[in-house]
């Protein structure tokens, strides 16, 4: 299950800054139901709240910064078992928009 904790938390990283952008950042994401995650992460975007959902190693999310800006994301990642503790770790790498941005004026209001 960490696989998609890490593709989570990766793409949401990922997408923090916005369209076009790369960061990086660590993560860790508790499965809600199968193929659903909710997550937390904190990376060079700052803090992100999101939630995930997962086929295998490709995984979309949405999440919400210390902002406010609401981001979308998409990655894919990997992850091997670490020894007989039940824990995984692993890498991804995902892109993000954002989607909302209470900071930036409406359309019609510049």
């Amino acid at each position: 299950m960490f696989i998609r904790s890490v593709v989570l938390c990766s793409s949401i990283l990922l997408g923090l800054a916005g369209c076009s952008s790369v960061g990086i950042g660590a993560g860790i994401a508790v499965p809600v139901v199968p193929g659903v995650s909710i997550g937390v992460g904190v990376g060079s975007g700052g803090v992100q709240l999101g939630v995930g959902a997962h086929a295998g190693p490709v995984g979309v999310g949405v999440g919400v910064n210390q902002s406010g800006q609401v981001t979308g994301n998409v990655g894919v990642g990997a992850s091997v078992p670490l020894g007989d503790s039940g824990a995984r770790a692993g890498v991804g790498v995902g892109t993000g928009t954002v989607l909302y941005d209470p900071n930036r004026p409406a359309d019609g209001q510049r």
